[in-house]
């Protein structure tokens, strides 16, 4: 338990110390990155209980706001009403993001890493990454699921999340 408690305790200055330095990048996104139940969401709102800031469950919420748009315009209005969400949500120059999985819906047709980009050009953003990281690329799904997603981890920070 007490290697548990050290390690947490690691990571949170560790993450802390990147959530400093980003401050003078042109995009501020920093992924937690790491194996299902490595301790990502926690590290996640450990920091907001420090900054103050509440992390926004964003499938819950996005998905609340989807709902209430026609299915045929979902895929067109979802960047915007992510946007609207932030802004109604978060007001804050840090922006804690957790349980992404709905931009990585087939049907929206989005780009999950370039959104996340966007709302980095304006604040400090930090996400849990719901896929792996390997060989530099950044995935999400198996190859032959349709929500599969591969990108290449440039202009990301990323804090590896160890168990």
């Amino acid at each position: 338990m007490r290697m548990a408690v050290a390690a947490s305790t690691r990571m949170l200055a560790q993450l802390e110390r990147l959530t400093a330095g980003i401050s003078a990048l042109q995009n501020r996104l920093i992924l937690l990155v790491g194996p299902p139940r490595s301790g990502k969401t926690a590290l996640l709102r450990a920091l907001g209980q420090r900054r103050g800031v509440t992390p926004l469950n964003l499938g819950s919420a996005l998905g609340r706001e989807l709902l209430l748009l026609p299915q045929r315009q979902r895929r067109l209005r979802t960047g915007n009403a992510l946007r609207e969400l932030i802004e109604r949500q978060t007001p804050e120059d840090l922006l804690l993001l957790d349980n992404i999985e709905l931009l990585f819906a087939a049907a929206l047709n989005l780009n999950p890493l370039e959104l996340l980009r966007q709302q980095a050009h304006s604040r400090k953003v930090i996400a849990v990454w719901p896929g792996e990281l390997c060989d530099g690329r950044l995935t999400y799904a198996e190859i032959n699921h349709p929500e599969h997603c591969d990108y290449p981890a440039q202009s990301v920070v990323i804090l590896a999340v160890q168990p």
